[in-house]
């Protein structure tokens, strides 16, 4: 989390002694850890490869994707490689990947209100917000139907752009049967959805993966759900993969870990903490599904009468990002 949005969050909860005990002082410990981290892998960590640089027409993106686990998950047909990602975290991976771009022959499809928060969103030919449109209030995530539904919607209206299509799942919160049965209730997405609606900023619990840590949840509970969450968006993908036009690929922004230790410190690490790029968290799926045709892409400036992310409003923006569990 940048300053002015870490300032912002302490301000609305200063006198509450559970956000300081499940939130500040736990983001505290991630924020100096990360800090011995960071300067180990800056010089010794992998390079991070730029996907606007590669060969596609439509981009699916899973959020916190792992490789192994889409390499023993997907059945969709195609040519499976390994990529690194740019960033550890969805924050690091649109800054490093859009932030000195432009890009006026995409469109960006996102259920993450992080794309709002942290770029230019004029850098895009333009950028349709999923989380603003078909948010589930219950579940505190966009479900992947949805998602896809709004690319058909872009892909149609945009014939001659390349597209962007950001989904939520695998991240958590997680929304199949395994969650209600195995992990009970966690955190959400609520805290990004807040800060993105410039509302009361606070999280409505632990997250999955505070939780694991803090020995609540049974590691392999935890990855069957994380699993589960995978499938879905698979499921939904698979099912209406050959309506892509042109070429497709599916990746993620990053990965995850689960109590894997991270070098040189040998210390255990939960979740995606930014600039860590230790292989589980920057190692992700690379699918090139090929077609027999290909887009025309354009790189022409959109007419007066499309609507650009610049419109939205910035209140429904801190909403979902506070949601989304951002910290």
């Amino acid at each position: 989390m940048d300053i002015g949005l870490a300032l912002r969050v302490a301000r609305d909860n200063w006198d509450d002694l559970t956000w300081w005990k499940e939130s500040a002082i736990p983001f505290a410990r991630r924020t100096a850890l990360a800090g011995v981290l960071k300067p180990y892998y800056r010089y010794f960590g992998p390079d991070g490869e730029d996907f606007m640089e590669e060969d596609w027409d439509t981009l699916l993106i899973l959020d916190a994707c792992r490789y192994d686990m889409f390499e023993s998950t997907c059945t969709i047909d195609g040519d499976l490689t390994q990529k690194n990602s740019l960033g550890s975290a969805t924050p690091e991976f649109l800054q490093r990947t859009f932030r000195n771009g432009d890009f006026p022959d995409t469109v960006y499809v996102t259920s993450n209100p992080q794309v709002n928060l942290r770029l230019d969103t004029d850098i895009f030919h333009d950028v349709v917000n999923v989380w603003k449109s078909d948010w589930h209030d219950e579940l505190g995530t966009v479900e992947p139907q949805f998602v896809t539904k709004r690319a058909f919607e872009v892909q149609e209206r945009y014939p001659n752009k390349r597209i962007i299509v950001h989904y939520m799942q695998p991240h958590y919160p997680f929304i199949g049967e395994k969650h209600s049965e195995d992990l009970g209730d966690h955190s959400g997405f609520e805290l990004s959805k807040r800060l993105a609606s410039d509302e009361d900023v606070s999280r409505e619990g632990l997250t999955v993966w505070d939780r694991l840590k803090n020995g609540e949840l049974p590691e392999d509970a935890v990855w069957d759900a994380y699993i589960e969450n995978l499938e879905l968006v698979l499921s939904d993908i698979g099912s209406n993969i050959s309506k892509f036009e042109g070429k497709t690929v599916i990746t993620s922004d990053h990965g995850n870990m689960l109590g894997e230790v991270a070098t040189p410190l040998n210390i255990e690490l939960y979740g995606h903490p930014t600039g860590i790029h230790a292989e589980d968290l920057i190692a992700v799926p690379w699918l090139e599904i090929e077609s027999d045709s290909r887009k025309h892409i354009s790189a022409e400036t959109a007419s007066e009468d499309e609507t650009t992310a610049s419109e939205e409003d910035s209140d429904v923006i801190e909403e979902r990002l506070k949601d989304l569990g951002y910290v």
